[in-house]
């Protein structure tokens, strides 16, 4: 016999086994025990959470020959046929390949006849949202009036591209993604039946690269079984980490070890221990950004991580770095996973990101946080300066974005920020109160926000951009004034140089 792959061969056939969607099974329960029977019905829910195999059971509990009810029998012709794909009375009908008008005025024409061996003509559309405007016109008046003999299950996975009239003809059950832990506890069961040894940690990776899909994860664990010989485990060259190319957190936590220590060069001694091993930079970006935000909920709200040993480890962290620093950190890395592509190449688009937090970290002293997870007082010591001003300004979004660019720093005292506004952007001030909310979503608490009218005693991030704007446009300028073969050109044609048309680069 050949080998059936496990997502396949581990598809739930009946409520009891499927995983992940009680709320949804609860329901259906009722309407099947009680009779409640509806004609329509529509499973929402990205890619691989149970959509098609919900349809596949409701088909089973409508048709199975011991009666309607939440438990199909799965051992009679319809419950057998249904699971093997063969039953003439269930219709599993794709839409992106059949979505025209025509396609779809050919399954309601079979519709109206009896079904040929069931109790229930059973259709079941995938990808619904698919189907052309005139394809869906042509089926609202049997979705909204159909023949007693038929039931119409919808699937999508973008549920807004649905027209409303459809929408309203149907009842909607929003699958949702599956949770890491349950992944992980099916993962379990299905190797423990199949024989295979593992390793929780690898599973726990597998469910996370699974994205909430069990559909993906059990692919993706007949990979790691062909991959890893018959044993999952996490490291190593038969390891789901190195099948995935993800980042071991003995990598991420000797980034912080160094960020907390001020040690740059062991923060570029892990981006090139990476680059030999051909790890992804995005995902090392994006886990950088899941520990960061775990850590600040040490720091501000330790009860949201209940694992005890996660919440041991990162307190460490917690301890070590700056709650303010913490959350500037967030947005670097955060802003470098969107400027990867834009990058001269990911290994230095990571090793930029990783610069730039050691190039921006406090020059105050450390702000501690209370056991009980309470915000820094206001006579903390400060953690920023003029500099982390200016990069801060710069992220903000419009209109306060403005408003912050043309203030200076003039003191910061834990909480209380004083800014310094040219009387002639005093306009500016309407937005003061949209930039007090941004700047206490950034630190994460309160700010008590001061915004005083004067001429700025040094540099705003305005004018401090616009200086070294000038600066490159000056250097540009010297660079071609200085050029041999330039020179050489204006002294045969007697030209001039346009400073007018020079751009840096």
């Amino acid at each position: 016999m050949s080998y059936q792959v496990l997502a396949r061969k581990w598809r739930p056939k009946s409520f009891d086994t499927l995983v992940g969607q009680e709320h949804v099974v609860r329901a259906l329960t009722h309407a099947l025990e009680q009779q409640r029977l509806h004609h329509a019905y529509l499973f929402t829910g990205t890619r691989g959470v149970g959509k098609t195999t919900i349809a596949r059971i409701l088909a089973k509990a409508l048709n199975c020959e011991k009666g309607i009810g939440a438990s199909p029998c799965g051992a009679c012709g319809p419950c057998q046929e249904i699971d093997a794909g063969r039953f003439i009375d269930y219709v599993e009908m794709d839409a992106a390949s059949n979505r025209g008008v025509d396609d779809m005025a050919a399954l309601l024409e079979k519709a109206a006849y009896a079904p040929n061996s069931g109790r229930y003509k059973v259709y079941m559309i995938d990808e619904v949202h698919q189907l052309s405007g005139h394809a869906f016109n042509a089926m609202l008046k049997t979705l909204e009036e159909p023949p007693e003999h038929v039931k119409f299950i919808l699937a999508t996975t973008d549920p807004q591209k649905i027209p409303v009239t459809v929408l309203s003809r149907c009842l909607q059950f929003n699958l949702k993604q599956m949770p890491p832990g349950h992944i992980v506890e099916h993962l379990a069961r299905v190797l423990a039946a199949e024989g295979v040894a593992f390793e929780d940690a690898a599973l726990r990776q597998i469910a996370k690269a699974a994205a909430g899909s069990m559909r993906d994860a059990l692919s993706l664990l007949d990979q790691a079984i062909a991959h890893g010989a018959g044993r999952i485990e996490e490291e190593g060259a038969g390891g789901v980490r190195a099948m995935l190319g993800t980042v071991g957190d003995d990598h991420l936590f000797a980034v912080l070890d160094g960020l907390a220590a001020g040690d740059v060069q062991a923060m570029l001694a892990v981006a090139a221990a990476m680059e030999e091993r051909s790890l992804s930079f995005d995902s090392a970006l994006q886990e950088l950004a899941t520990l960061f935000h775990r850590i600040a909920l040490v720091q501000f709200a330790p009860d949201a991580v209940p694992d005890d040993a996660e919440r041991a480890k990162l307190a460490t962290y917690a301890d070590r770095l700056d709650a303010e620093f913490l959350q500037l950190c967030y947005q670097i890395v955060t802003h470098g996973r969107a400027e990867l592509a834009l990058a001269p190449d990911e290994a230095a688009g990571f090793g930029m990101a990783l610069l730039r937090m050691h190039a921006f970290r406090p020059a105050g002293g450390k702000e501690k946080v209370g056991a009980g997870g309470t915000a820094p007082s206001p006579a903390a010591a400060p953690a920023g300066n003029r500099r982390d001003w200016h990069e801060l300004a710069a992220t903000l979004r419009q209109p306060v974005r403005q408003l912050a660019l043309h203030c200076e720093l003039a003191h910061r005292d834990g909480q209380r920020i004083v800014l310094r506004l040219a009387p002639a952007h005093k306009h500016l001030r309407n937005h003061e109160e949209k930039l007090r909310a941004e700047l206490a979503e950034h630190f994460g608490h309160p700010v008590m926000l001061e915004i005083q009218l004067g001429e700025p005693a040094g540099e705003t991030p305005k004018t401090r951009a616009e200086g070294e704007r000038r600066e490159r446009q000056e250097r540009a300028i010297a660079a071609i004034e200085s050029d041999p073969l330039v020179n050489a050109l204006c002294d045969l044609f007697d030209a001039s140089i346009d400073e007018s048309t020079i751009k840096p680069v």
